[in-house]
């Protein structure tokens, strides 16, 4: 698995990212692209500590750990996987605004590449550097196959 912690993943993401457009359209999923967009920056705020992400009780946590190493994995993500409550986008944001944050989050987490300590997941718990940057990438690559790009 590719991570957006490599110089080659991010430089992929970054274009495909740019290949995106306002008449971009989901080949599965709800999402429209600015709402997939806005969606993506979630995942990156958490890592980066700019969004809190509640605390799961501890059967939900029981759960979490028994997948956690598919977060990260060869193997993509099946398609129409639900998203968490608290990464849900219902209102239809502006798409140019919102592929600029998600292009300055993936920036500032790709800054981060030689970072040793990370925070500790809420859901997941503890990813090594490498997890992370797998888990980025994965996440981004579902959403940009979701767009076909």
């Amino acid at each position: 698995m590719k991570s957006l912690l490599s110089e080659g993943a991010y430089k992929e993401i970054k274009s495909r990212i740019s290949n995106l457009n306002e008449q971009s359209h989901a080949t599965w999923g709800t999402m429209n692209v600015a709402q997939m967009c806005k969606h993506c920056q979630f995942a990156l705020e958490v890592p980066l500590e700019k969004k809190v992400m509640p605390t799961p009780n501890p059967l939900m946590k029981l759960v979490f750990k028994s997948f956690k190493s598919s977060m990260y994995n060869d193997k993509p993500w099946k398609k129409g996987l639900p998203t968490p409550k608290t990464f849900m986008v219902k209102e239809t944001p502006d798409f140019e605004e919102e592929r600029s944050k998600l292009n300055i989050l993936v920036d500032e987490f790709y800054a981060k590449n030689d970072q040793e300590n990370w925070i500790k997941h809420p859901a997941f718990g503890n990813f090594t550097p490498d997890q992370w940057g797998k888990l980025q990438y994965k996440h981004l690559d579902h959403h940009l196959r979701q767009f076909n790009v």
